[in-house]
């Protein structure tokens, strides 16, 4: 049977033509209801063909990710259908490895004459790739083709009752199922229209993670410790997660865990607390072998543990051993005893290599990470600390003094109200926008010009401020990606801590990949550094050009959007005469 994406391809012309001549809320009748306006939405449309859905979904105020394989058809729908708020991709069932990739949940999932297209031996694949995309709450809207086939494009026979069945093996509820003639006039073509739901309380992974924290035994901190660890690579390296293509799981680098456990308890071994009761060293923190006294004799701070780091001599020796010692603590403890509730199924599973030997200089980067091993997380785990990060966190931290403090009693050693606390705030790097300032001053001295990415402005060493593109009062990412020369008009009382909306972003494209291709793709020194962050923050490969690091950094957007509700700006409008600068 041929492959339905190059007939779609061959004779695209035509299927636009076919699909532009009815209206999405005509096609889309019997579930009209379901299908809210809300500018604070987001949407997935699978097999997106023509655009027309995905445009009608935009004008409702939702923000569409557009999924459609067949080239053609996408390049004609993105010419057809402008409208910012719609994303494309070159993606398809049964994985849609591309949309995942990406970590957004969405509120409403339309297949719209998708179904017929997929393999039943695909489907149960596909539909759990589906489920696992809905926020609790969302929607899937499908329709369900009823007839022949047509002899131009494979289709396979499709039935309410196999969807039905699907939804009932992945939670979710059969909202609605209406039948209905044609709207193309084809005699024998029959149309059943179907409104999956995913219950509130449907991710299922809220009890594990309040089981672990809250109920579980603990003889240590270490699965608080575990858990925030992967807690903070889902909020700040994201990227480094990398969807299982078999399983709901998420592979992160284990090195990763480690150096945030590094990161966590570094503080806490310098302020003595104990993480056990004091039956493990005299101040209960034998588990702090060689490599973690090391980091504080070369005066190594948590700040210093980060995506891009670069270390060497003796600092390079000890980092390395630290993140042995971590990786052996996490396997053979927390990763061991962390169990589902009322099972003695562990929650996380992880693979070891040997240990990178580190000769000279350690950089801190993605391959390094990955070279300890990878450390398993369930996908449902993995979105929760994604989209409920900042909430999960407190529970974490608060429950960790408790124990500290209890630990503490048993071992006589008074622990003060909010000693834990500080120690385990994680801090950030420095809002410091220096470097790009100093790149701006030699970009101007080259007599290169700089503009404002967000006006077009011309801007000098007098009018030029460093914008953090992705507000760091919500995001706090010093990364060089996302440090942007701005007018300090725009910067300081326009943008300010506000979002820039899609169409905004949009609309400063070719300024923003302009700045980047002057200020840090030249540089030998610093075109690396530039590479790492946005391997580590944004849904992109290494080597990818600036145009896949813009599209990457409007997904990045997308997810802070939905994930903190971010308020928006929404860019610019000049006035004729106005200044912008």
């Amino acid at each position: 049977m041929s492959d339905p994406v190059s007939i779609y391809d061959a004779h695209a012309d035509a299927f636009v033509a076919r699909y532009e001549s009815v209206s999405a809320e005509a096609v889309h009748s019997a579930l009209l209801e379901y299908v809210r306006q809300d500018s604070n939405l987001i949407a997935l449309d699978v097999g997106a063909g023509s655009g027309r859905d995905a445009a009608w979904l935009a004008s409702l105020g939702y923000e569409v990710v557009a999924a459609e394989p067949a080239t053609r058809m996408r390049s004609e729908a993105q010419r057809r259908h402008t409208d910012p708020r719609i994303r494309w991709v070159d993606d398809r069932l049964p994985d849609l490895a591309i949309v995942h990739r990406f970590g957004v949940a969405f509120d409403l999932i339309l297949l719209s004459a998708v179904w017929m297209h997929v393999p039943p031996f695909s489907r149960e694949r596909a539909f759990r790739k589906l489920a696992t995309l809905l926020k609790p709450g969302g929607v899937i809207l499908m329709s369900l083709r009823e007839g022949p086939s047509e002899p131009d494009r494979p289709m396979w026979p499709v039935s309410t009752g196999e969807v039905e069945a699907l939804a009932r093996m992945h939670g979710l509820a059969v909202l609605r199922a209406v039948t209905s003639d044609d709207q193309l006039g084809r005699s024998q073509v029959r149309w059943t229209a179907m409104c999956l739901r995913l219950p509130d309380d449907g991710a299922g992974a809220l009890p594990v993670l309040r089981g672990v924290i809250l109920n579980d035994d603990k003889s240590s901190t270490y699965k608080l410790g575990l858990l925030r660890s992967i807690a903070r690579v889902a909020d700040a390296t994201p990227a480094l997660g990398v969807p299982h293509p078999e399983e709901d799981v998420v592979d992160v680098p284990l090195g990763m865990v480690a150096l945030n456990w590094l990161r966590m308890y570094l503080p806490l071994i310098s302020a003595a607390l104990p993480q056990m009761p004091g039956n493990s060293g005299p101040d209960g923190l034998g588990f702090a072998k060689a490599g973690f006294r090391e980091l504080l004799a070369y005066n190594v701070v948590g700040q210093d543990l980060r995506i891009g780091a670069r270390f060497s001599g003796d600092r390079a020796v000890a980092v390395a051993r630290a993140l042995t010692e971590a990786r052996s603590t996490i396997v053979k403890m927390p990763v061991n005893f962390t169990r589902f509730p009322n099972s003695e199924a562990r929650v996380f599973r992880t693979t070891s290599s040997t240990a990178p030997r580190i000769r000279g200089d350690l950089t801190l980067d993605r391959d390094i990470l990955a070279a300890y091993g990878s450390l398993s997380v369930p996908g449902h785990i993995w979105r929760t600390l994604q989209r409920l990060g900042p909430w999960v966190e407190p529970v974490l931290v608060d429950e960790w003094a408790r124990l500290v403090r209890s630990y503490g009693e048993r071992m006589g050693r008074f622990v003060a109200p909010g000693e834990v606390e500080a120690a385990l705030a994680w801090l950030d790097p420095a809002r410091d926008t220096l470097l790009a300032r100093l790149t701006a001053q030699r970009v101007l001295k080259e007599g290169q010009q700089i503009t404002c990415v967000w006006t077009g402005a011309k801007l000098d060493l007098g009018s030029l401020d460093i914008d953090h593109c992705l507000p760091w009062s919500v995001w706090p990412c010093g990364d060089l990606w996302n440090l942007l020369p701005a007018s300090p008009r725009v910067n300081q009382h326009l943008k300010r801590d506000r979002l820039p909306s899609a169409s905004a972003l949009a609309a400063a494209r070719e300024n923003i990949i302009g700045w980047w291709e002057q200020a840090w793709l030249p540089d030998d020194a610093l075109r690396p550094r530039f590479e790492r962050e946005i391997v580590a923050a944004l849904p992109v490969i290494a080597g990818a050009s600036p145009e896949d690091i813009f599209a990457a950094l409007e997904w990045r957007r997308l997810r802070l959007r939905q994930d903190q509700q971010v308020p928006e700006w929404l860019g610019v409008r000049k006035v004729p005469g106005e200044s912008l600068s």
